[in-house]
């Protein structure tokens, strides 16, 4: 796991560009292609394999298949691959988690190493961990697809990937490839291929927008040791004096990987200094978020605010460190420039920081908010609007109702201007979520049935019940009448008609789906398990997908009066899309934690109304033309 290990065994490598091996040839660990780093060839479960880290010389790998089994006995012991190994301090990683197998979403890691540091905990959940399981003291296969910024691995021949990688922090580059696992026993490596490959597909990776409030440009100063450093004083003059100040650019999310900027100086633990000049109009206190790792020293003006370790098994034996947006710190802001100092120290697993002001929000020029309710609904989850009426109705899903109370999952009734005329309009539902207007009737998609409620007596005149629901969801319909529900858990659509299901569409493409939305005669599917947009022919069941999203449940799809998309994701961002994939960002609530679930559009009044779910309010926004 420390880098400064990988980097003592890697030390010394050679690279050697132009020689490939021959296509999809197995190359035995006997070869004398292998550079052997404090590894060793033995015999294990009737087979010639490795323990250790090996690299094969003369190849220069950038696009194309690695293919490799392994077999671990549980223990700790991270083996796994390495690929595009420029030199011994820079290269992308995969490995694998034997001992969190089945029980962590991490059991499954992509890194990269960066001046000789390995990121792990800087690069976490989608797109760079994910969970597996696998078998003690047996061979199981491991294949790894690459191709440009981006790769995908598969366990065991699966069809569908263990963990889709979208952005190769090395980006687009060349390297050896090879092994790496430690020589104790616990990991062993056979049947070694790999082969360039030009011709992979891959949906095209997400954009990423910068959350508001992001801090994303700092200057940094070199790295110290910190034994000369006092962790919890501000730093003297004397030590600013010798301060080499170099301005810098976080990602996309506000990250500053320290590794891109500054290395290691050996062993012993390094600090940076970061600061950031907020600017300020009166005195105020600003709340803001941070992550880090390992240590961190917060300063305003000369000030401690904070102090704190994250480090690798710090505070249990379980506990990773990963960096995000974990702590925050209220800051007692001056009219005019504050320094906000952070002093950030390293062990091992990823030097970084980052940092973010809260409740910020964005909103498209656009886009204008028009109204919010009261916050009296319970949870609601999705909003439709009945245009005959002039009136909206929720779906409140309040998911503990049932075990706390009568009547706390219900439709409620409100105006087009955002007043609760009925909060329990229709009682008696269970978990109500997606739902349409439909010839004088409602149809609601409970937990077990597809629920018919009619307008005039209010009352729940059917329920269909689902033939082995899973995760029921949302709910669409056809120009003929056809309904289209989502059931996410089983990564399958049903269609409705004449009063019976039919269980319409289950593939490999079909993920978690949730957001449904009927367009001429294709359907809109919200593809969660990929965070993918996809259409689907409603004849042949053709199946394209429009574009990939960030991480994100896709809830809500509605087509606007010029024929794009407007697609909400749960987590606080509404997006317009166009059907060739070009998207833009409409609205980001995620800085005030306000999630954006089943939204409705209106095109009459050209105006979104969104529920926002533990907010408990309905939010409404016109589009600007």
């Amino acid at each position: 796991m420390k880098s400064t290990v990988f980097s003592f065994l890697i030390a010394g490598v050679v690279f050697f560009g132009g020689v490939s091996a021959v296509h999809g040839e197995i190359i035995g660990f006997d070869s004398d292609k292998w550079v052997m780093r404090n590894a060793q060839v033995v015999q294990h479960l009737d087979r010639t394999s490795l323990i250790g880290f090996a690299f094969l010389e003369g190849v220069e790998f950038e696009n194309g298949v690695i293919e490799v089994d392994v077999a671990v006995d549980g223990r700790r012991s991270y083996p796994g691959i390495v690929f595009r190994l420029q030199n011994e301090q820079n290269y992308e990683r995969f490995y694998i988690r034997p001992h969190r197998a089945g029980l962590y979403p991490d059991a499954l890691q992509y890194t990269p190493v960066i001046n000789g540091i390995a990121g792990w905990q800087l690069y976490n959940g989608s797109g760079c961990t994910a969970g597996g399981e696998f078998p003690e003291n047996e061979w199981f296969h491991v294949k790894i697809e690459v191709h440009g910024k981006q790769a995908r691995v598969y366990l065991e021949g699966a069809s569908t990937p263990a963990l889709e990688i979208t952005d190769l922090k090395h980006g687009v580059s060349k390297g050896s490839i090879g092994v790496f696992g430690p020589r104790d026993g616990t990991a062993f490596f056979s049947n070694f291929e790999y082969r360039a490959d030009e011709n992979l597909s891959f949906v095209p990776a997400p954009q990423v927008d910068t959350p508001p409030g992001t801090v994303t440009e700092w200057e940094l100063s070199q790295s110290f040791k910190i034994g000369g450093i006092e962790l919890d004083e501000y730093p003297s003059a004397e030590l600013l004096d010798t301060v080499e100040w170099e301005t810098v650019q976080s990602e996309p999310n506000g990250l500053v990987d320290v590794a891109r900027f500054r290395s290691r100086m050996g062993r012993e633990p390094d600090c940076v200094l970061a600061r950031r000049i907020i600017k300020a109009d009166q005195n105020e206190t600003k709340e803001y978020l941070f992550g880090y790792s390992d240590m961190v020293t917060v300063f305003l003006n000369g000030k401690i605010l904070f102090s704190g370790v994250s480090a690798y098994q710090h505070r249990d034996p379980s506990f990773l460190g990963v960096v995000g947006l974990f702590d925050s710190v209220y800051l007692p802001l001056e009219k005019g420039d504050n320094e906000l100092l952070f002093l950030v120290a390293e062990s091992c697993g990823g030097w970084g920081f980052m940092c973010r002001e809260a409740k910020v929000e964005y909103e498209h020029t656009e886009v204008k908010k028009t109204w919010q309710s009261s916050d009296d609904f319970l949870v609601p989850e999705s909003a439709v609007y009945d245009a005959k009426r002039d009136v909206l109705y929720v779906t409140n899903y309040d998911m503990y109702g049932r075990s706390i109370g009568a009547d706390r999952q219900f439709v409620s009734k409100i105006s087009a201007d955002g007043q609760i005329e009925e909060l329990k309009w229709v009682t008696g539902l269970i978990m109500p979520a997606g739902m349409i207007v439909s010839d004088e009737k409602i149809y609601v998609v409970e937990r077990g049935a597809l629920a018919e409620i009619d307008i005039e007596s209010r009352e729940i005149a059917n329920r269909y019940p689902f033939p082995q629901p899973g995760f029921p969801n949302d709910v669409t319909i056809d120009n003929a009448g056809n309904m289209y529900i989502s059931d996410t858990r089983r990564h399958m659509i049903y269609k409705f008609a004449g009063g019976e299901f039919e269980e319409w569409l289950s593939s490999g493409e079909i993920q978690r789906p949730n957001g449904l939305q009927v367009h001429g005669d294709k359907l809109l599917v919200g593809n969660t398990g990929d965070n993918c947009l996809k259409s689907v022919d409603l004849a042949s069941k053709e199946i394209t997908t429009i574009l990939r999203l960030e991480p994100g449940i896709i809830d809500g799809i509605k087509v606007g009066s010029d024929g794009n998309y407007i697609v909400s994701q749960w987590e606080g961002r509404v997006y317009r899309i166009t059907p060739k994939g070009e998207r833009t960002r409409l609205l980001d609530l995620t800085g005030s934690n306000i999630n954006t679930a089943d939204l409705d559009y209106i095109e009459e009044k050209n105006l979104l109304i969104i529920p926002t779910f533990v907010d408990n309010r309905i939010l409404a926004y016109k589009l600007q033309s």
